[in-house]
């Protein structure tokens, strides 16, 4: 594969905030002795041994609590992610490792029960600077999983960093968690992120797009019917008919998900080679005045079209929203209970545990959020006396 000249370059970046030069003679400041991995490599495998990406196996992504096997939760969707990511990073010569290690990460400051919990934390922490799960991801990763014996976080690279803080684009009025963050380690919010992180960004729409529909499906709480009312839905289900009459319908179901990725992914290839035609540099695109790495227009129109549909008919259907509310009650009632009384949290964050608001309650939600679904409703079991009902709605 050929680089492009504006993919990010692991020999000329990896600046990390803190500096691991004074290690042991023995150990390698730069990890060789560990294995001959480039920067973003020991990035990407930095986040995968983490605890925080384990516990996504737990966590909603669409379905709360689902006791299906087959619906996708956050640690799948992660991977879905990181697929696509690197199929297009490939294809567009950039970085597959930095453009890999940020679509794993991307979703690790999700609290347990996906929106609802975050909406949960946002109300709790109304008082407190709010809750958001973009700005939790930096400080997971910048603070609180923290493994090495010289420092806080897992001291990834600048790039990583930069790419988590700017998900969807330069960052104008950053919350108090990103703000402190960026006063820390500069990541200069105002400007656009490295294209490796704007491709991560349209991968994640690309995989949840296309994936939720398939669980959607699956769950019955979409119907084909419905979804051929969307035109460029219709038009890529006429074709896996015509080339496959007579198929089972749940197999057609699923190329109709395939045809629909390869569609949008061969048209941010197209788009973003045009948009980047003429860049040298990845200063170039950090300097730029628009997005580079995306849907073209008209793709962009669909792609609109199909989120609009998914809110209707999917994330705000009704089982979906009494189940919401009731996982953010779960969320509530622990942020309550931890607030009046810290001996229910584990020694290790008592001892860790502020006097004072807000750092006091940011620690909390740091806490909770961090929690996978089965823990929180083991824990409110614990402190209430009875486990959460009707948190499942599959």
């Amino acid at each position: 594969m050929t680089r492009a000249p504006y993919a990010a370059d692991p020999s000329q970046s990896g600046e990390r905030e803190f500096d691991v030069s004074s290690r042991a003679p023995h150990v390698s400041a730069h990890g060789e002795n560990r294995g001959p991995r480039s920067a973003f490599q020991r990035d990407r495998d930095r986040i995968i041994h983490s605890m925080s990406f384990r516990r996504l196996k737990s966590k909603t992504q669409v379905f709360i609590a689902p006791e299906g096997d087959h619906y996708r939760t956050r640690l799948t969707h992660s991977l879905e992610v990181a697929q696509i990511g690197r199929v297009l990073a490939r294809a567009l010569g950039l970085d597959e490792d930095l453009t890999e290690a940020l679509c794993l990460a991307h979703d690790l400051g999700h609290p347990p029960f996906g929106h609802a919990g975050e909406a949960a934390l946002s109300e709790a922490m109304s008082r407190h600077g709010g809750f958001c799960h973009n700005a939790q991801a930096l400080r997971t990763v910048m603070r609180i999983e923290s493994p090495y014996p010289q420092h806080d976080g897992l001291n990834l690279t600048w790039d990583l960093l930069e790419g988590l803080a700017k998900h969807n684009g330069p960052v104008h009025a950053p919350n108090w968690a990103l703000a402190e963050l960026d006063e820390a380690f500069p990541m200069n919010l105002g400007t656009w992120p490295s294209l490796e992180a704007q491709i991560a960004a349209i991968s994640d729409d690309i995989a949840y797009d296309n994936h939720d529909i398939d669980d959607g499906l699956r769950a019955g709480f979409l119907e084909l019917d419905d979804l051929l009312e969307l035109d460029f839905v219709a038009d890529q289900w006429r074709a896996v008919e015509r080339r496959f009459p007579g198929a089972p319908h749940d197999r057609m179901l699923r190329e109709l998900i395939r045809d629909q990725i390869g569609l949008m992914v061969n048209d941010v290839i197209e788009h973003t080679r045009a948009q980047a035609a003429g860049m040298d540099s990845a200063a170039d695109i950090r300097a730029a005045d628009r997005q580079i790495g995306g849907f073209s227009p008209s793709m962009a129109g669909h792609e609109r079209e199909l989120k609009s549909f998914m809110y209707e008919k999917l994330y705000y259907h009704p089982d979906q929203v009494g189940a919401a509310e009731r996982a953010r009650d779960v969320v509530a009632r622990l942020f309550a209970a931890y607030s009046q009384d810290a001996s229910l949290m584990p020694d290790d964050w008592q001892a860790r545990l502020p006097q004072h608001d807000p750092q006091r309650a940011r620690t909390i939600a740091d806490f909770i959020a961090g929690m996978s679904d089965s823990f929180a409703m083991q824990a409110v079991a614990e402190i209430y006396g009875e486990r959460p009902e009707g948190l499942s709605n599959v």
